[in-house]
């Protein structure tokens, strides 16, 4: 573990906000047989690939890969984590036309570190949509790099279900002309974790898009920080994140777009929004534009608050319970950002490990 002393520390304006304290315990925690079967993280109304890592070791009795390979991962990356995911990981490389819904990777850590980099290749007019599920602990760090070839589209949709430990994911995409990436993630276990973006928009007409959902309590910290880059004209960009905040938690979140002088046409948003359950709270939400072209239309919104009295009051003088009004309003908050999810099956287990969330904290 000698690698772990060379972390970032919050001493670094990118990383103030990190939580290398919880991500340095959970590497060094001591391994234990784990108590999760892979097969129930699985959504059965997928009829896709799947692939199962146990501490970051590719398990066939769990699999069924089809056109995704298990295969050494060796691309460079700067990203201080990403860097350590080296080694055996999955590819899925579809060519021209080609479409495979419905994929699953799920990973079970038991404890200790585990790192697996991942790399997916669209050719164009390709399709292709990943549901990812990270369960049990220890400290699992990912790299994925994707590759969107001109038309192509990728439907990305990830869960941290954890009980403890720490998930660190780093994305780095490029998308080509007309090709679109949608990613929507979910943390709504009790780890800790940094969900690390990079998304290049460098085709004409290419669509970005990264947000989700980051549900705390406890004393557990999530973060999210995520720079959405505009290269080429007639751009569209989304980063749409909520933040839910119990107890003496903290959700962080950092969005930033920037559009190059030759990015003229782009349409750029950024909504960030975190709702306090109890005062004593933290959400941090930090968004940030760079413009230099002179012809986009590009916003950001950032607000922190409780639930809306009045609201409560209607719906408990309409017989609810308070804490079934307060669960009620509060599952329409995540929704928005969940609600993004192209897949009804995956958004409906989304929105259930949402509501398991929910009954638990309120």
């Amino acid at each position: 573990m000698s690698e772990v002393l060379d972390l970032p520390t919050t001493r670094q304006e990118g990383w103030r906000w990190a939580d290398m304290a919880t991500l340095e315990a959970a590497a060094t925690s001591a391994p234990a047989s784990p108590a999760i079967d892979p097969k129930t993280l699985f959504l059965d109304t997928l009829d896709g690939p799947r692939l199962t890592f146990i501490d970051g070791i590719f398990e066939p009795a769990h699999s069924r890969p089809g056109p995704v390979q298990v295969t050494a991962i060796g691309e460079a990356t700067e990203h201080p984590l990403g860097r350590r995911a080296a080694g055996e990981g999955w590819l899925l490389s579809l060519d021209k036309g080609a479409a495979v819904p419905g994929i699953q990777i799920v990973h079970v850590g038991s404890g200790g570190e585990n790192h697996v980099p991942a790399r997916i290749e669209l050719g164009e007019d390709a399709t292709a949509s990943v549901t990812e599920t990270f369960a049990g602990s220890g400290w699992a760090n990912r790299l994925t790099q994707i590759v969107l070839a001109r038309g192509s589209r990728l439907m990305r949709s990830v869960r941290l279900l954890q009980t403890d430990g720490f998930v660190s994911i780093r994305d780095e995409a490029t998308v080509a002309q007309a090709a679109s990436l949608v990613s929507v993630f979910l943390g709504a276990g009790g780890m800790g974790s940094r969900i690390d973006g990079e998304i290049r928009l460098a085709g004409e007409g290419a669509y970005g898009e990264m947000g989700g959902a980051l549900l705390t309590r406890g004393s557990q910290k999530q973060e999210a920080a995520v720079v959405l880059r505009h290269a080429e004209p007639d751009g569209t960009s989304r980063q749409v994140w909520r933040a839910v905040a119990a107890d003496m938690s903290t959700a962080s979140l950092a969005a930033r777009a920037e559009v190059a002088r030759d990015a003229q046409r782009t349409d750029g948003e950024q909504s960030l929004r975190g709702l306090l359950l109890n005062r004593s709270a933290t959400v941090n939400l930090k968004p940030e534009l760079e413009i230099f072209a002179d012809d986009v239309k590009c916003a950001h919104g950032a607000t922190v608050g409780e639930l809306d009295e009045r609201a409560l009051f209607y719906l408990q003088s309409r017989g609810l319970p308070p804490a079934r009004a307060r669960a009620l309003l509060t599952h329409a908050f995540v929704g928005d950002a969940l609600d993004r999810i192209g897949e009804e099956a995956v958004r409906e287990a989304f929105a259930a490990d949402a509501d398991t969330w929910l009954e638990e904290a309120l």
